[in-house]
């Protein structure tokens, strides 16, 4: 007879992650359910963006940005890392950083392009999820170079959610929105979407995080409660700095990769020219 509910992990258990008949470790959940919180963040968006909430319907974004960061670090960190986790993760992060704020851009001005408004949202939605099966695609490239793994290709899903609300920030710092405004923001929401799709290097964060110097702790520390006080109490001011920040990182991260690649080349070169000078 079959179970009410379907298996977790619905292969063979892994035996050397201990995954036997004893049933699945709390520790994989743990994860899992960090995840779902973040869908459920976003979500809430959505009716709190319905209910012209938009400044509780932004927190919900970032509060699921920031549990997307963890999650992943989380899951590693405890050794239960899973296929369910990374599918269910990747669905999670389609809601939340591509349905989520093409709505709530939608509900807040882009409406006032009606039809062509209600386009630019789709547009963005589907790039978000492009962007997150090419990503699924790639990552298990035996042929990549190892300099990539510090830059994403494109810029990342939750990087694309808080970015492309930026005309949002702006208009509760006193720059208001009008329906004279609504192509210039649609025209800014389409270049997220490219960036997105695009092939563009991006700084990556992944490997931060894993080993940090004694020295950088304490600052680390500072930094971090210093920013978690300014979203507290100046979230427009901090988020638009952010943005704008991140996107003028974008021209160094290219500059950045080019050297690395150019590096590695020659390295691969110095390498295959190695043997014919021996012989």
């Amino acid at each position: 007879m079959d179970p009410l509910f379907p298996p977790f992990q619905p292969e063979s258990p892994d035996p050397k992650k201990g995954w036997g008949r004893r049933g699945i470790p709390f520790r994989v959940l743990i994860p899992n359910v960090i995840t779902l919180l973040a869908l459920c963040a976003g979500m809430s968006a959505i009716r709190l963006a319905i209910e012209n909430k938009l400044d509780l319907a932004i927190g919900c974004i970032v509060v699921a940005a920031l549990l997307d960061g963890i999650d992943g670090r989380v899951a590693r960190y405890l050794k239960g890392t899973s296929k369910f986790g990374a599918e269910l993760d990747s669905l999670a992060d389609f809601v939340n950083f591509g349905v989520v704020p093409g709505i709530v851009l939608y509900f807040w001005g882009l409406h006032d392009l009606k039809s062509l408004g209600w386009i630019g949202s789709l547009v963005y939605a589907i790039c978000t999820v492009l962007r997150l099966a090419r990503f699924n695609v790639s990552i298990g490239d035996p042929n990549r170079p190892p300099y990539q793994a510090n830059f994403f290709t494109g810029m990342p899903a939750p990087a694309g959610a808080w970015t492309v609300l930026l005309p949002i920030y702006l208009s509760f710092l006193g720059i208001e929105h009008e329906p004279s405004h609504a192509m210039f923001e649609l025209a800014y929401v389409l270049l997220i979407a490219f960036l997105m799709i695009s092939t563009i290097p991006t700084f990556s964060g992944k490997k931060l995080g894993s080993r940090v110097p004694r020295e950088w702790v304490l600052p680390i520390f500072v930094v971090a409660v210093v920013l978690v006080l300014l979203l507290a109490f100046n979230p427009w001011e901090t988020l638009t700095a952010i943005t704008l920040a991140y996107l003028a990182t974008i021209p160094f991260g290219i500059i950045y990769y080019r050297r690395q690649a150019k590096a590695y080349q020659a390295s691969r070169q110095q390498d295959a020219e190695k043997p014919v000078e021996q012989g």
